[in-house]
């Protein structure tokens, strides 16, 4: 399997809705201890560790970058959601949304990149159902923006 930056979003959400229902006291150590595990899961099915380098670096960023500034994203994202409480979304839909959010102010990455990413995150982690409300909000967001 070739590991790209989709699948480090992957292991980012991964991580993030693991930490949204259980909140770590310190997020390094939360994310070893998920590396570790993921490694056991590739030594069972004869595989090398996938997270390496760059790919495992750009998931971090990620993962440190939405859990440091969650007020601040739930403050940008709570009006955004148009009369819907923030935590009446599901666990993932709320994570996909705080990163998309979090990468489109944080990074190079070109907004309708980040937009599809989460898109793509909300279909395979939730349900067909959570793309439009995905779409809708990170493309609101997004024109905010500009």
């Amino acid at each position: 399997m070739q590991v790209t930056r989709r699948t480090a979003r992957e292991w980012a959400i991964q991580m993030l809705t693991a930490a949204d229902l259980n909140p770590p006291d310190d997020v390094q150590t939360f994310m070893n201890a998920y590396w570790d595990q993921i490694s056991d899961l590739d030594e069972e099915d004869g595989g090398p560790t996938k997270a390496k380098g760059k790919l495992k670096a750009f998931a971090e960023e990620r993962v440190a970058g939405v859990l440091g500034s969650l007020k601040e994203l739930d403050e940008i994202l709570t009006p955004l959601l148009d009369n819907w409480d923030l935590f009446r979304l599901g666990t993932v839909e709320r994570m996909v949304l705080r990163m998309g959010i979090w990468e489109m102010k944080n990074s190079d990455v070109p907004k309708p990149v980040v937009i599809n990413e989460a898109i793509d995150l909300a279909n395979w982690f939730s349900s067909p159902k959570s793309r439009s409300l995905v779409n809708g909000v990170l493309d609101k967001f997004a024109k905010g923006m500009v």
